[in-house]
């Protein structure tokens, strides 16, 4: 199986605590520009927590690495005066893509407090100050947002904020193709034709991935749970399989006509690049 460019590749990175931590985020950042991917994303950490640290890894991984990238955005917690001028910073700096959030709730605060509730409102508001400079991402959850009431009104959010200005989609990551191909056929029937690409995380943990997977409602198939289970602490056993089963859904999806792949690095090169190896990806 071979993909050319028609296919968007992208890799996504959050902002580290420490110097050692940043270094390593820019040498697996230049290992990862080898193979020439449409674009990195930055995370943004609940509330804004990592405003500086996300804004000065974006310019960076732009500026140095040579890689264009896009830094998440999210409303909660900030002011529509301090997203305006992280928007100038980014503008001014040539960076063209942004995805926007409404973020994560910060410990202890009950609901969002910014000026901005929701993401339809922050995509609006990038539009209304930017006009077209940006190419707007929004976050999709094929199997339901963690905090959404039913299904269907997690759709409707959806087509809301896609409707609001976006220009296109990563999802959440999952590990069963089938949501995603349901997803995305509701959300063509309601309207919204923008690409939309799967978000993938390579498996290399078993016990990080099943706390992560569990908070953020990613369902991880009984038959996965069970094998990874069986492993134990056979690390080695562990990443052949998770290497396996990402590979299987990611030629799933490339197949069923998913527009492309969006990495889930947590700054690691090797768990990503091993399933784009397997795929013989061509770029």
């Amino acid at each position: 199986m071979s993909q050319t460019r028609s296919h968007s590749f992208s890799f996504e990175f959050f902002p580290t605590k420490t110097d050692a931590g940043h270094e390593k985020l820019l040498a697996t950042a230049r290992r990862l520009a080898e193979y020439k991917p449409d674009f990195f994303s930055c995370t943004y950490g609940a509330g804004g927590s990592t405003r500086d640290r996300t804004l000065n890894t974006v310019l960076q991984l732009d500026g140095e690495v040579k890689v264009s990238t896009a830094p998440h955005l999210s409303c909660v917690g900030d002011t529509k005066a301090e997203l305006r001028e992280l928007l100038n910073i980014y503008k001014d700096a040539g960076i063209q893509r942004i995805v926007a959030l409404r973020g994560d709730l910060p410990s202890g605060m009950g609901m969002a407090s910014g000026e901005l509730r929701y993401a339809n409102e922050l995509v609006e508001f990038i539009r209304a100050e930017t006009g077209d400079h940006f190419h707007i991402e929004i976050a999709a959850y094929p199997e339901m947002h963690p905090q959404a009431r039913h299904f269907e009104d997690d759709l409707a959010n959806f087509v809301r904020k896609a409707k609001a200005g976006a220009d296109s989609a990563i999802t959440q990551y999952f590990f069963n193709a089938d949501c995603y191909f349901y997803f995305v056929e509701r959300v063509r029937k309601l309207g919204v034709d923008m690409p939309i690409v799967p978000g993938i995380m390579p498996i290399t943990n078993y016990s990080k991935l099943a706390r992560f997977s569990d908070a953020c409602g990613a369902e991880i198939p009984r038959w996965v749970r069970k094998q990874l289970e069986a492993y134990g602490d056979d690390i080695e056993s562990i990443q052949a399989f998770g290497t396996q089963v990402i590979t299987e859904m990611c030629e799933k999806l490339l197949a069923g006509g998913a527009p492309g792949l969006h990495f889930y690095t947590l700054n690691q090169a090797e768990p990503s690049l091993a399933v784009w190896e397997n795929l013989k990806l061509v770029r």
